[in-house]
């Protein structure tokens, strides 16, 4: 029997590689050795390698072309990677964390994608006693989590504030002629699971009526049963908790089947430039989770940024929320150093400046984001919570898709 290796990639990347070939005090004292592991392969690929991946390479770049990571007392160290593919398989992932940190000795460590994988990880995380800046994982035992892993920092609040946000915004459209009845579907990990159960209660509150409440596993390729009985059920929303290739295909098969509730929102995949590359001016008026205010200068600089290295733009949710992550270490290094036990107290009792505002956290969560967002005009904006301000008006009702 054969065992599987990972590939492994050690990168500096940038202006580093002439930086450390050169003599004085930045090149002798070597790179920032900062090691991941990365879903590139499986059903997890598209939103590492839209979400994750991209902003550890621009803040790689950004920062070996300033010079380094910038330390007390005004020291500069490079950046280098080390890098492994997990597969989408959590095991995987505590396997080459393991290996990162027992075999290759990185100095510090970055977070995987997904709710899922985070935390499959996160007790390893805590036994090195490495920062753990997680932005793509939210479950809604949040607050017990913080207490048990101590270095772990969510940058993203819980599934029921994020139910919260999407029924009070579709409270606010029954006056606009919504009706009650709503169709789940969720993908059965522990993010579709953790909002599903969210929504759940939170659509009973609001008063709307679940008349279907289907789950299917993670991989699942033909979602047409599911749309077709949402289409025979005719509800007025449909609402996924879906991930990326679940999003595109329930969009797909529900154009093709005339799915047209006047409200339609999938999840984690609906604000990627790959959803209006797909669907074009059929994706006004779409709903998903997430939303940036695009008219912030910071965003725009920062899609610009985007653009310019990666050579495509990032998603309009979690794309920015992981580069704030990397913001946030950036300053801690500043001012704490390499010290992992210093940098975790300066994270949580620090502010920290960011393309997202100021970020404090409270008991290692932050709050105040948006979490719905919708396709208007070319762009997935922030529809609510509107008390954070950057937020547009819903297009309501959604344009019926166009024949198929």
């Amino acid at each position: 029997m054969t065992s599987f290796r990972p590939h492994r990639r050690s990168v500096v990347g940038g202006l580093a590689a002439a930086a450390l070939v050169g003599t004085g005090s930045r090149a002798q004292a070597g790179p920032v050795r900062i090691g991941f592991s990365i879903s590139k392969t499986g059903p997890n690929a598209g939103g590492a390698n839209t979400t994750t991946l991209p902003n550890y390479m621009l803040w790689m770049r950004e920062t070996n072309e300033a010079g380094g990571l910038k330390l007390p007392g005004g020291q500069r160290r490079m950046i280098e990677f080390v890098e492994y593919d997990d597969r989408s398989q959590s095991e995987e992932a505590v396997r080459n964390i393991d290996r990162l940190v027992n075999q290759d000795k990185v100095d510090l460590l970055l977070p995987p994608w997904g709710t899922a994988m985070n935390l499959a990880v996160a007790p390893a995380f805590n036994r090195g006693g490495f920062p753990h800046l997680a932005s793509t994982f939210f479950v809604e035992r949040q607050p017990e989590l913080v207490r048990r892993w101590t270095n772990m920092f969510l940058f993203l609040d819980r599934p029921s504030t994020a139910i919260t946000a999407l029924t009070d915004l579709l409270a606010t459209l029954k006056d606009k002629g919504l009706g009650n009845t709503v169709a789940l579907a969720s993908v059965q990990d522990q993010f579709g699971l953790e909002l599903v159960g969210a929504a759940r209660a939170g659509l009973q509150r609001a008063g709307f009526q679940v008349v279907m409440d289907r789950q299917y596993p993670p991989g699942t390729q033909d979602l047409a049963p599911i749309v077709a009985e949402a289409v025979r059920l005719r509800p007025e929303m449909f609402l996924a908790f879906s991930y990326p290739p679940d999003t595109l295909a329930l969009t797909e098969q529900s154009r093709i089947a005339g799915l047209n509730p006047k409200v339609f929102y999938t999840a984690v995949g609906t604000a990627f430039p790959l959803y209006k590359q797909r669907f074009g001016a059929v994706s006004e008026g779409v709903m998903g989770i997430g939303g940036v205010n695009v008219d912030d200068p910071k965003i725009r600089d920062y899609i610009a940024r985007h653009n310019r290295v990666v050579g495509r733009e990032p998603d309009r949710w979690a794309s920015s929320t992981t580069y704030t992550t990397l913001q946030v270490l950036t300053q801690a290094i500043e001012r704490a150093g390499l010290d992992k036990a210093a940098l975790i107290r300066d994270i949580g009792a620090n502010s920290f400046d960011t393309i997202l505002g100021p970020i404090r956290f409270q008991n290692n969560q932050r709050v105040d984001q948006w979490w719905v967002g919708q396709w208007q005009g070319g762009e997935f904006v922030a529809l609510a919570p509107t008390r954070i301000g950057g937020t547009r008006a819903p297009v309501f009702p959604k344009p019926a898709w166009p024949s198929a």
